[in-house]
């Protein structure tokens, strides 16, 4: 009976832990639902004007309008796109009054021409954006070749001379050719509680059976020997 009562102790006890981490991720999955449902809103809100010093935790995904015209220049970003395969990001110099900053114009298919930017007078609206695209396994970008593997904003607004400001482009005033926006959204960002949350509760369903399994043998030990 000892035994049996010591092994209810630590099975209920591993069941508990179990069960409160699955409702942690419970509760992660509601805030982080909340935080990207924040971040959905700041995306599609009204644009304003580009602030004339931004910052990038303030001002990330600030939905903004710019009317001016693109510059020279344009830079081959290496993306995938599901259902389409590789391509570019293009992201050229765009000035409007005394400013010049970064548009990330949006997608073309890798073999494709590089689509010339739209002529003349342009209103860019689109999204300030401080894009996280490098990690350990990312490759150095190809400058000489124009391949850029992510898009390292001081580098790219160095080369180019520009201000170090990338504008993700939602919609141009004038056709962008075989460009197809891509502008930003959450969808990117990691949301994996629920998976997390179902985890923790199927191995505490497990450890459910395999406890009375075990307390079910000892209590009848001649059964389980048969």
């Amino acid at each position: 009976m000892t035994r049996t009562i010591l092994f209810l102790v630590f099975g209920l006890t591993g069941i508990a832990v179990l069960v409160s981490l699955g409702m942690w991720q419970v509760q992660r999955l509601a805030w982080k639902e909340g935080v990207l449902a924040q971040i959905d809103a700041r995306i599609a809100a009204p644009p304003v004007a580009l602030p004339q010093s931004a910052d990038p935790e303030m001002d990330k995904y600030l939905p903004v309008e710019m009317t001016g015209q693109f510059g020279p220049g344009v830079l081959r970003v290496l993306v995938s796109q599901k259902r389409v395969g590789a391509g570019y990001r293009l992201i050229t110099p765009f000035e409007f009054e005394d400013r010049s900053v970064l548009v990330d114009r949006g997608f073309i298919r890798v073999g494709e021409a590089l689509s010339p930017a739209p002529a003349g007078q342009v209103t860019v609206t689109g999204n300030l954006h401080w894009p996280d695209d490098r990690n350990s396994s990312t490759p150095d970008n190809d400058v000489d070749d124009n391949t850029w593997f992510a898009r390292d904003i001081d580098q790219m607004a160095d080369l180019l001379g520009t201000e170090p400001l990338l504008v993700v482009a939602r919609n141009l005033s004038q056709p962008g050719g075989a460009v197809t926006p891509l502008p930003v959204d959450s969808s990117a960002i990691p949301n994996d509680h629920l998976q997390y949350a179902v985890t923790w509760f199927g191995l505490a369903a497990i450890w459910t059976v395999m406890m009375l399994y075990f307390v079910y043998r000892l209590r009848n030990p001649a059964k389980g020997q048969a």
